[in-house]
């Protein structure tokens, strides 16, 4: 079998830089050099692109910004290149790419800018394609849209930030009256890995909520507290999607948080959750239908809600590029409906070229 040459990237301009970071490293050692020429491109966090050729060990840490190796390159929007453009002494070459793997979470990386660039490159791609990144990146996009599927979810609304001030008194009526008064939840609407997001349990924490929020993005989405399990779905496939089985967190902060997530590493997991089987049944169609609603292509993590009063479900985001980090829970998911890490990131490749 002929290797095909993979183009991993990593870092980006984001405030999930790192989380990147951490996610491509336990990618790269699980791809298959005998199947695979990898070829690793890093984008600093100030928007450079750097050929990185030292040990994938230096990732994590950001040691691979100083590299003396480091090379300048780029893909090339021109369908006839079909690769990199690389930085040479004397001058640029072209190292022709099979395939990309963005490992990229966050604004311009998982939001359909890079997946833009990659389609205009015509080189395959690991990952769902412009309009269903971005839709799923803006999460009032995403709620509008699942809302008009029929798909269960938290009552929300949303604003520009730039208003607040002027609709106080109006989004804290809306809170009291669509959303059920508190405890809300404020996020920015594109943001990841709960950067940005507060879980606001009184009136008067709202005001630093919302400001919170509006570092990271000039929309923010205010959504009903759920007071229940945070299950998730791994959703993997193009036309024809399959889903994992569900797992659960029980997080050991108000909610489930960067900290949480990428940081103290005290938060339970448990595979399968903690439900009834017909509720898992449910979640995995829900899963699969908002994936194929929302065009998802490759892969995507699918999170929800099971309300302790009643276990109904309400589907909380779908997140187009999740963690794959060691601890991370899509190729876990996958891990324990049978698909171990390696051969889930072959998986991924073959349904890019699939795709194209």
């Amino acid at each position: 079998m002929d290797k095909k040459t993979v183009a991993v990237l990593f870092g980006g301009v984001s405030s999930e830089h790192d989380v990147s970071l951490l996610s491509v490293t336990s990618v790269l050692r699980h791809l298959s050099r005998d199947r695979y020429d990898v070829i690793m491109i890093g984008i600093t966090g100030d928007g450079r692109w750097l050929r990185f050729c030292g040990d994938i060990e230096q990732i994590a840490d950001g040691s691979w910004e100083s590299h003396p190796d480091n090379r300048t390159a780029f893909f090339s929007p021109d369908h006839s290149t079909r690769g990199l453009i690389v930085r040479q002494d004397d001058g640029f070459a072209l190292q022709k790419v099979d395939v990309v793997f963005p490992v990229l979470h966050g604004k311009n990386g998982e939001d359909g800018t890079l997946q833009g660039l990659l389609q205009l490159s015509g080189i395959p791609f690991v990952g769902c394609d412009l309009l269903s990144s971005a839709a799923c990146m803006d999460k009032s996009v995403t709620n509008t849209l699942l809302e008009a599927a029929g798909v269960p979810q938290a009552e929300f609304l949303w604003l520009y930030s730039r208003d607040y001030d002027k609709r106080k008194d109006e989004i804290r009526r809306e809170i009291d009256s669509r959303l059920g008064g508190y405890p809300v939840f404020v996020k920015p609407a594109n943001a990841g890995s709960s950067v940005g997001v507060s879980k606001v349990h009184c009136e008067a924490e709202l005001d630093d909520a919302i400001q919170k929020a509006a570092h990271e993005d000039s929309r923010i989405v205010i959504e009903e507290g759920i007071l229940g399990q945070e299950v998730e779905c791994a959703v993997l496939g193009n036309e024809e999607p399959k889903a994992s089985i569900v797992g659960e967190i029980a997080s050991s902060a108000d909610f489930y948080d960067y900290e949480d997530k990428y940081i103290n590493g005290t938060s339970q997991l448990f595979l399968p959750a903690r439900i009834p089987e017909e509720t898992a049944e449910e979640i995995r169609r829900t899963a699969v239908y908002a994936y194929r609603s929302l065009g998802c292509g490759g892969l995507a993590r699918v999170d929800f809600f099971v309300r302790k009063s009643d276990g109904k479900i309400f589907l909380n985001e779908l997140n187009t590029m999740p963690g794959f980090t060691n601890i991370s829970m899509y190729p876990k998911l996958w891990e324990k409906t049978g698909l171990p890490y390696g051969e889930l990131l072959d998986a991924l490749i073959d349904l890019a070229f699939a795709r194209k």
